[in-house]
């Protein structure tokens, strides 16, 4: 039996274990995250050691935050990746995404995607935010879509949550009772620290569960460190719990998200006895939605937490794109992480920046620091934008580091989503803020890193052919956000997901 290794377990991950193992293949996912049940997660954010990741400190939780020179991102780390703490939101991108990047012109992208978009909203469970659904923040950007004189592009955000009777279970709605049963969605507004009700359609819960039935074998706790050619198969490398792991593969798919997979693709490519053939562009070219992450703190005599993560969304223009965002209560462990909102390209301006808005409204920026219930008090805006910048990840002495690639930097100070978020805060009476490495520093924050492991012709502009499959190494494959090689400028899970299927979909049966 040909036997397939799937590095990671996020949605290209997932994607790949399923339909790999529907073809035939002996599938092993091997995932450094642990395995999660509805009540292991974390109520809030304050428990420290199993909400955040950051195992050489003792914590193993499904969330991670991984700092940089030019950019801080923000990801999921579990059997599911990504999904477990991602805010269920599956828009479709622009048409401009398909014809801009890296994989420009290289295929008639748009059509290609189309079914398997389609494919991946089913798998996913997909379905509009129902009118009963809509919080206290969806509701206000409702109301300045009609200000601003966009009315017509709002809408509710399509989610992979189940909205049936709250509360209660029921047998599997998605895939004829052959998958979990879910429970209704009671609008707890947890959906990112991990769903405790068992509402959110998380990978575990459809495609990994399925290819589980399939004879999937998925090994938690346990890290990819190389994969080697070995004759015309390969040897992957991990250590897990119990101690080092090899396995022999006749299919790899890197599948470990942007900074997994790019770190051990540059390791691989700086070993003689790894994969030395492996395109320079190795780390070039990442991206993120080019977004702002700002938050309103309020007095907290409004609930803003009843909702799901992402209830609804904006297109303020043709090329951006604004969601409000919503914690459940008690998931305040983000103030300590936040300043005063304060745009500008240097320190000083910002700092004036911060200054003036603080001295403007004394009231509220006192009580945005005293507010008892943080996430119940705050509404968190979302904005992103299709402009195009590229970053370069590179493998240094203290590990994987960011330096500028082409194009525009990515930057905190965006003067649109500085004034989206005043409007926002005159009509909630409460203080912008942002994260403090964007206040200080001007440095970005991001749950959207893509690109490192573009799609090119050749080897000589990017990592991957348009099947996915790396330039020199056949029977490897990337099926992660790493191979998203434009920006969409809106959350990618869905096209990652859909990217995958089609990848999937050009392999062989053995």
């Amino acid at each position: 039996m040909s036997r397939a290794v799937v590095i990671g377990s996020g949605f290209g991950g997932a994607v790949s274990a399923l339909r790999l193992a529907e073809k035939g293949f002996k599938v092993t996912v091997l995932e450094q995250g642990r395995r999660w049940k509805r009540a292991d997660f974390p109520k809030t954010t304050w428990d420290v050691r199993r909400f955040f990741w950051a195992p050489e400190l003792g914590l193993r939780g499904p969330f991670r935050m991984s700092f940089f020179r030019h950019v801080t991102v923000l990801s999921g780390v579990g059997v599911g990746g990504g999904s477990l703490v991602y805010a269920n939101t599956l828009p479709v991108p622009s048409d401009a995404f398909y014809e801009r990047g890296n994989w420009a012109g290289l295929a008639d992208w748009k059509t290609e995607l189309a079914p398997h978009y389609e494919t991946a909203k089913r798998m996913l469970g997909a379905t509009r935010r129902p009118d009963h659904a809509a919080g206290v923040t969806d509701k206000i950007l409702e109301e300045v879509a009609a200000e601003i004189g966009r009315s017509e592009h709002y809408s509710p955000t399509d989610v992979a949550v189940f909205f049936g009777e709250p509360g209660v279970e029921a047998d599997d709605p998605y895939f004829d009772g052959k998958g979990p049963k879910r429970t209704g969605c009671t609008l707890c507004g947890s959906c990112m620290t991990g769903c405790r009700v068992g509402a959110k359609n998380t990978l575990d819960t459809n495609y990994l569960y399925l290819a589980e039935q399939l004879g999937a074998r998925i090994i938690p706790q346990t890290r990819a460190t190389a994969v080697r050619p070995e004759g015309s198969t390969y040897r992957v490398e991990a250590i897990g719990p119990y101690g080092p792991l090899t396995l022999a593969a006749d299919k790899v798919v890197f599948s470990a998200g942007v900074l997994g997979t790019t770190e051990l693709l540059l390791r691989m490519r700086a070993d003689r006895d790894g994969l030395p053939g492996l395109s320079a562009h190795v780390g070039r070219y990442i991206r993120t939605n080019s977004e702002a992450i700002l938050g309103i703190v309020t007095d907290g005599k409004t609930d803003l937490t009843r909702g799901v993560a992402i209830g609804s969304i904006l297109h303020t223009d043709a090329h951006s794109h604004l969601e409000p965002v919503r914690y459940g209560s008690g998931s305040g462990l983000y103030r300590l992480m936040t300043l005063p909102h304060a745009p500008g390209d240097r320190l000083r301006d910002r700092l004036r920046s911060s200054a003036r808005l603080a001295h403007k409204h004394p009231r509220r920026f006192l009580k945005s620091l005293v507010v008892r219930d943080w996430s119940r008090a705050t509404a968190i805006l979302l904005f992103m934008r299709t402009v195009d910048g590229t970053l370069r990840f590179e493998l240094g002495k203290l590990g994987m580091g960011t330096a500028a690639d082409s194009g525009e930097l990515p930057t905190a100070s965006i003067p649109e989503a500085s004034a989206l978020a005043e409007r926002f805060a005159e009509k909630l009476r409460g203080f912008p803020v942002s994260m403090f490495t964007e206040t200080l520093a001007n440095i970005p924050s991001t749950a959207h890193i893509l690109g490192g492991a573009c799609i090119s012709e050749s080897a000589h502009t990017g990592v991957i052919g348009v099947d996915h499959q790396i330039h020199g190494y056949p029977g490897l494959y990337v099926c992660d956000g790493s191979a998203i090689s434009a920006n969409p400028g809106v959350n990618p899970s869905l096209t990652i997901t859909a990217m995958a299927e089609r990848a999937m979909q050009g392999i062989d049966r053995p």
